[in-house]
């Protein structure tokens, strides 16, 4: 039994000194994998924030130089001519942008709520969901592409009715997103106590659920809207364009992006530098409608 005694005692150091080692391994191989991954990490940012810094240093650079009253009170100008402003296709851009907001976000935030409320786990609201995923995932031109065929070719013409349309098929999905997963971040805690106080559901889904994630829709909101501001391939199959000022909604209308993108390929000295300021006022106004939207976010 000594004997056993003593080799058992002998034995427990080399053990903990073998455990020791390991144990050092190991806290030496995680920092050297945590070192890597947060380099790898860093530089990826660092890769992303050179190419936004380079983007936006260009269009300020190019774009303040075009400002100037005659950009938001004149019209487009004629191919070679000096002068001219943006009038037309800033109201129009306003115009087709606000009309698909008021149109696109009340069915995003009901649908959103009849997911979070009253499907959710449902066969139709599976359907509904999928298809969100699909219409989030599909490029905006093969939106302005369904619209042109089930609108523009029924008419025989291009509208800004077209170009509402389809800028409401891009913002739906969207604010349909956004305001499910607001709604599911309420704790059941609180539906449970409004029934238990005999509240109807529809009362605690406006008073209780939409009201604590009202930030958060608002938020989706404005995402929304900065996302279906500056896209032009919709546009180019719906609304096109006008070079005149035109508030009928089933004509052809001008607009920023469509503007931009002829101006911009244009051999126009005058054209292009329009087009510069062009893109400016969109950078701006996307640039500021995603910092309102973190502000808030952050807030709530």
């Amino acid at each position: 039994m000594n004997t056993t005694s003593q080799t058992m005692h002998g034995s427990m150091p080399s053990v903990a000194a073998n455990s020791d080692e390991v144990r050092t391994r190991l806290q030496s191989r995680r920092r050297r994998v945590n070192f890597y991954a947060l380099t790898a990490s860093l530089l990826a940012m660092s890769f992303g924030l050179f190419w936004l810094a380079w983007i936006l240093w260009t269009t300020i650079s190019l774009g303040i130089g075009g400002l100037s009253w005659d950009l938001f009170t004149q019209m487009t100008p004629a191919p070679n001519t000096a002068g001219g402003g943006l009038a037309n296709a800033i109201f129009g851009s306003f115009v087709m942008v606000g009309m698909a907001t008021l149109i696109g976000t009340p069915l995003g935030i009901l649908a959103g709520i009849y997911l979070a409320e009253y499907g959710q786990k449902s066969y139709l609201a599976s359907l509904i969901r999928f298809i969100n995923d699909i219409l989030l995932s599909a490029p905006s031109i093969v939106i302005g592409l369904f619209v042109y065929a089930l609108v523009v070719a029924r008419m025989g013409h291009f509208s800004a009715w077209a170009g509402i349309c389809a800028l409401a098929l891009l913002q739906v999905p969207i604010v349909v997103r956004t305001t499910e997963n607001m709604l599911n971040l309420v704790p059941n805690a609180l539906r449970e106590a409004a029934f238990a106080l005999g509240t109807p559901k529809w009362k605690m889904v406006l008073s209780i659920t939409v009201k604590a994630s009202y930030a958060g829709i608002i938020t989706g909101v404005l995402l929304a809207v900065a996302r279906i501001a500056g896209e032009t391939a919709p546009l180019l199959f719906t609304a096109l364009s006008n070079q005149f000022w035109s508030t009928d909604l089933s004509k052809p209308m001008a607009n920023l992006p469509v503007t931009i993108f002829r101006f911009a390929m244009s051999p126009f000295t005058e054209w292009q530098e329009l087009a510069w300021a062009g893109v400016f006022l969109i950078t701006i106004g996307v640039l500021a409608l995603n910092i309102l939207a973190r502000v808030l976010f952050k807030k709530s």
